[in-house]
């Protein structure tokens, strides 16, 4: 099924959960299938992959063992938190979370066994967590344990990781720091903004100096802003450095409409961006796209953000075009001036400082 994408899900992703007041609610995942079963999507394009949970010796691929013994301990007992106070602990963590990790390394596989040509993980993104804790809702980095998958059972050695979540993927940015691994990080940065890194000098050491790329935002960037940013960033390094396959975390909290972050991106936006990478993946990584779910706060917008990404990239035509017209945004933010300043500035550093290191000119 080359011309397949795959919806990669399971009702264990239920499981990962923190809490019925936390603002991290796993139903958004259900609601995006439903979303897309109600569109009539699952009509030839795409179909819906049920997988196995992740095992242990994956997640030791980026995690020391004491830490998975540890949340294992933790999710037995419900109580207490993982990491104080954003990552709670809620009887069955473990279960949900190996659930969720075990979708990404399946997506990765269907991707990289030709089963599929792209693949969606709605309940993977995880990027904060670090190799010895939990941060920021993240138990487990899927991303880094698929890279490590990949690279150990495919032999593959370019990768690229694009992410677009409202905040910086610390976690992966910590642990792929220093490798040649294409890093790209679009996220509101500064006035102390969770978690606090992710500044454009942040360029990776050693072997990957120049291969992790962030694109700090300020509060209200809108489309405009985030799209200029992506055409002039992301594109020609994506092109310079011929990824294998990529692997984008699609989190939608810099929608205008999500409590947590303070973007202003649109629907249309989410559009626009689903649409670049899937053409980027056929022009250069044979079609291997690999998308994973993370933030977004606000249930129902971010079911309606990823049933247009999952859309556009399948190229599915919903049965039901009229409704689907219907879960763009009807509204559309004022762009800040000065945050479109703010961000030419950072493409400007970045061309100027990463550039070289690629050979473009």
């Amino acid at each position: 099924m080359p011309g397949v994408t795959a919806f990669v899900y399971h009702d264990d992703y239920q499981k990962y959960q923190f809490g019925p007041n936390h603002p991290f609610q796993p139903i958004r995942e259900r609601l995006t299938l439903d979303l897309l079963k109600s569109l009539g999507a699952f009509n030839g394009k795409a179909k819906l992959f049920e997988p196995r949970p992740a095992r242990e010796e994956d997640l030791l691929l980026a995690h020391k063992e004491e830490y998975v013994s540890f949340v294992k301990r933790m999710s037995r007992l419900g109580l207490g938190y993982l990491e104080f106070p954003d990552t709670p602990v809620s009887l069955g963590i473990y279960d949900g979370a190996i659930s969720v990790v075990g979708g990404t390394i399946y997506a990765s596989d269907l991707v990289m066994r030709g089963e599929v040509a792209h693949a969606f993980n709605p309940g993977g993104g995880l990027h904060h967590a670090k190799p010895r804790t939990a941060a920021g809702f993240c138990v487990f980095n899927d991303i880094v344990i698929a890279v490590r998958h990949i690279q150990r059972d495919y032999g593959i050695k370019r990768i690229a990781i694009l992410d677009i979540d409202g905040h910086h993927g610390d976690g992966t940015q910590l642990m792929l720091y220093r490798e040649p691994i294409l890093k790209i990080d679009f996220h509101r940065y500064g006035d102390f903004f969770y978690p606090g890194t992710g500044s454009v000098d942040e360029i990776g050491d050693d072997g990957g100096k120049g291969y992790t790329i962030n694109i700090p935002l300020p509060f209200g960037t809108g489309d405009e802003a985030f799209l200029y940013a992506f055409d002039q960033v992301a594109v020609p390094l994506l092109r310079a450095f011929q990824p294998e396959i990529i692997i984008q975390q699609f989190g939608v909290d810099a929608h205008y409409g999500d409590p947590l972050v303070g973007l202003a991106l649109t629907t249309k936006a989410y559009e626009t961006i689903a649409s670049k990478i899937h053409a980027l993946s056929h022009e250069l990584s044979d079609g291997r796209l690999v998308i994973l779910g993370g933030g977004g706060y606000d249930p129902p917008s971010v079911a309606r953000c990823w049933a247009i990404m999952f859309v556009t990239i399948s190229e599915v035509e919903p049965q039901d075009r009229e409704r689907y017209s219907k879960i763009f945004d009807a509204y559309q933010p004022e762009e800040s001036p000065s945050s479109f300043e703010a961000v030419k500035a950072t493409v400007k550093r970045i061309k100027e400082v990463i550039f070289p290191i690629h050979g473009i000119g």
